[in-house]
């Protein structure tokens, strides 16, 4: 690692009972908050804020959000408390110009991005801003405003974006067995064997992805692979990209987690 730059990461999440419990992919989590350099801030990128426009949390006291039912009561019982940071979230909306960026005084902190940060961070005591989603941006919308947020990077904030590559709860085996559906193994390997792409960005494969034929039912809806795209695009000059951790569960849910670090 060169001077004070931080690493943009990508964590497929999974299901929310990761919170709960300690496997292979948590393990990795820990890891990575353990491994990496602590950042001063966080700016996170989830696949469930999903929105009409561009915004940004911008309380002071963002409040933990249990989007999901029909897990055990622990999983409501728990908090993620991080601090906010109002004048992050300033300085992201400025960075996106010209879109417009909304500062948000609702949200809060989704499943997306406080599910993984307890594992990284536990303590809780870093500020997080999370950055919504334009479901109604192509895709080169999404890595543009990744490549802008990169200057972040290099004033001690990390990016952190929480989703899936492969998410189709549709065709998921809820009793596992049965491995990964052939065309969710194949659209995993082909974002895997894209990630290190050279040539010109505009013609990225990974942000063409609806080009790859098993797109469709990897991602009947592209929230959760887009987050994706905001570390693609973040990434800088000298950085090295790799692979923390990957497989896939209940035969569509990808678990591949992508680290950007010089």
């Amino acid at each position: 690692m060169t001077g004070s730059r931080m690493p943009a990461v990508f964590l497929g999440h999974g299901s929310p009972m990761n919170v709960l419990e300690d496997n292979r992919y948590t393990q990795c989590w820990q890891a990575l908050g353990e491994a990496l350099p602590r950042p001063t801030a966080i700016v996170a990128i989830s696949a469930h804020w999903y929105t009409r426009g561009t915004a940004v949390t911008a309380m002071a006291e963002p409040r933990t959000i249990h989007d999901f039912g029909g897990f055990p009561q622990a999983l409501f019982d728990t908090r993620y408390p991080a601090p906010g940071s109002p004048a992050l979230a300033a300085q992201v909306a400025e960075l996106l110009a010209p879109v417009p960026v909304t500062l948000d005084q609702e949200w809060g902190l989704d499943h997306g991005s406080w599910g993984v940060l307890i594992k990284m961070y536990p303590d809780a005591s870093i500020p997080v801003v999370q950055l919504s989603i334009d479901g109604t941006q192509p895709a080169e919308y999404h890595f543009a405003l990744g490549q802008k947020l990169a200057a972040l990077r290099e004033q001690g904030v990390m990016i952190v974006a929480s989703g899936n590559v492969v998410h189709n709860l549709r065709k998921v085996r809820w009793e596992g067995g049965s491995g990964a559906y052939p065309w969710a193994e194949s659209f995993n390997n082909f974002v895997r064997e894209n990630l290190h792409w050279q040539g010109d960005r505009a013609q990225h494969p990974l942000v063409n992805f609806m080009q790859h034929e098993g797109a469709v039912l990897s991602n009947p809806s592209p929230e959760h692979y887009l987050p994706l795209l905001y570390v693609l695009g973040a990434v800088l000059p000298g950085d090295k990209i790799s692979i923390p951790v990957d497989g896939i569960e209940m035969g569509s849910l990808s678990m591949l987690s992508v680290l950007a670090d010089s």
